[in-house]
């Protein structure tokens, strides 16, 4: 099996987060989409940390930035950069297998 020669980086460009919530607002009448989100979705519930999937959602979920996000959980916002930079390079790593 060929293994896929794209690499994760995760640079303040921004791009990460575009490609996430893109795939989270795709149109639910494209199959491919769907399968898509959905298996995005197995992902967050699976295989993050309790940690990562508590800021994952409340990051895309529920469109929270990251200073808010660390008040409400009682962290440093560079804890929760930290958490979710973990979280997208753990999803990128499982993702690129079905893209």
């Amino acid at each position: 099996m060929a293994r896929n020669s794209k690499t994760y980086s995760d640079s303040f460009t921004g791009e990460a987060d575009k490609g996430i919530r893109a795939v989270l607002g795709y149109d639910d009448d494209d199959e491919d989409a769907v399968k898509l989100k959905r298996v995005l979705l197995k992902v967050i519930n699976n295989e993050l940390t309790a940690r990562q999937r508590e800021i994952i959602v409340l990051y895309y979920f529920k469109n929270m930035n990251m200073v808010n996000i660390g008040k409400k959980l009682g962290i440093t916002t560079q804890a929760v950069s930290d958490a979710i930079t973990r979280g997208r390079r753990k999803l990128f790593m499982i993702l690129q297998y079905y893209i």
